[in-house]
């Protein structure tokens, strides 16, 4: 009985835990994107480029979103090759931010401030933010500066 009564209390206690943590963690996590302003541009014809802007807001950024028929030729001027491209192109704080990347991988570029241009979440990958699907394979996020172009994260 009191092998059973001390169970549920350490139970108990590592679900406060976990609760505790996921407070004090998870609000901020979405303060840190914050009052940041997202401009997206996307091609008028895209529906997960909404989707993305979307998932952005729900992570605190301010969202506006522009359409334009010629984002490839954007993301080039932003230094991002065609073939490094996503669909949508993201302007956030001075930096350029192709494709679908994770909200996660946005927050570590702001933070960490590299002197980078942008960085890209080539074509459109499945489970990606925005996208849908299962993710079948771990993200290659690449950073872009004066023509170089290096794996930023795997995620």
């Amino acid at each position: 009985m009191l092998k059973t009564m001390k169970s549920q209390i350490a139970r108990t206690l590592s679900a406060v835990a976990f609760a505790v943590t996921a407070a004090v963690i998870l609000p901020s996590f979405t303060a840190n994107a914050a009052g940041i302003e997202a401009r997206i541009i996307k091609n008028p014809n895209c529906g997960c480029c909404t989707m993305h802007g979307d998932y952005l807001r729900q992570h605190g950024f301010d969202v506006t979103i522009t359409e334009d028929e010629n984002v490839a030729s954007l993301a080039i001027m932003a230094g991002i090759p065609e073939d490094l491209q996503g669909c949508h192109l993201t302007m956030i704080d001075g930096y350029a931010i192709s494709g679908h990347v994770p909200v996660e991988t946005i927050l570590r570029m702001l933070e960490e401030r590299p002197a980078i241009s942008a960085i890209t979440l080539p074509g459109m990958p499945m489970g990606s933010p925005g996208m849908g699907g299962i993710k079948e394979a771990p993200f290659e996020i690449y950073s872009l500066v004066d023509g170089k172009t290096e794996i930023y994260e795997l995620r």
